[in-house]
């Protein structure tokens, strides 16, 4: 579930720093992109651990509410669920989830993003009432801020469609899937990612073959 800044030269880092700060902070971005660069690379242990002392220095420099704190905690706690420390994961990501909707607005897309990241989370760690409500809940707000084809609203209706099939309703999943198919394949061009990523994970359910 990756879903963090990868930047290495501090852009994102940066709003409302100024000075000497700013040397510091290219530091802790750098620092951000090598624990998603481990992340990517399988590495996940080292990731968490890596992104455990960027927070650490994000909050000691900036403090809790600084935008760079909130990706770094963010990516804590997605890279938490990952390598299986599933509740510490969850806590992290709704105690991330509060701060972005209360500094950002809750229909921000940067909150939007914490919030499928929850519903993603809740999933994996079973609590499939839960991730059904909040997996409905951002596909609707992306729906509604995006449009129902922006590749951010493609994925929360495809985390909509697992989180039903991981309760068992695989007639809504099913259903789900094909509609999101279907305005994906009007929208994107052949064998865009997130057509093929739908295609997937309609397979994964037995909903259809590839050709």
């Amino acid at each position: 579930m990756p879903w963090w800044s990868r930047t290495s030269d501090g852009s994102g880092f940066m709003d409302g720093t100024r000075g000497s700060l700013r040397t510091n902070i290219h530091e802790l971005a750098a620092r951000n992109a090598r624990a998603a660069a481990l992340f990517t690379g399988g590495n996940v242990k080292e990731a968490v651990a890596l992104f455990e002392d960027t927070l650490r220095g994000c909050l000691a420099m900036l403090g809790r509410d600084h935008l760079a704190t909130l990706t770094v905690a963010g990516n804590l706690g997605a890279a938490r669920v990952e390598a299986g420390r599933r509740r510490e994961g969850i806590e992290l990501i709704a105690e991330n989830l509060a701060d972005r909707s209360r500094l950002l607005g809750d229909d921000d897309p940067r909150t939007l993003t914490a919030r499928d990241a929850l519903a993603v989370a809740y999933r994996l760690a079973g609590d499939v009432d839960d991730a059904v409500e909040l997996s409905a809940q951002v596909a609707s707000q992306r729906r509604r801020a995006l449009g129902p084809t922006h590749p951010e609203t493609l994925t929360s209706r495809m985390g909509m469609a697992r989180a039903h099939a991981a309760a068992g309703d695989l007639e809504s999943a099913s259903a789900l899937l094909a509609a999101a198919l279907r305005d994906a394949e009007q929208a994107l061009p052949p064998r865009h990612p997130h057509q093929e990523a739908l295609l997937e994970c309609a397979e994964s359910i037995g909903m259809t073959r590839r050709d």
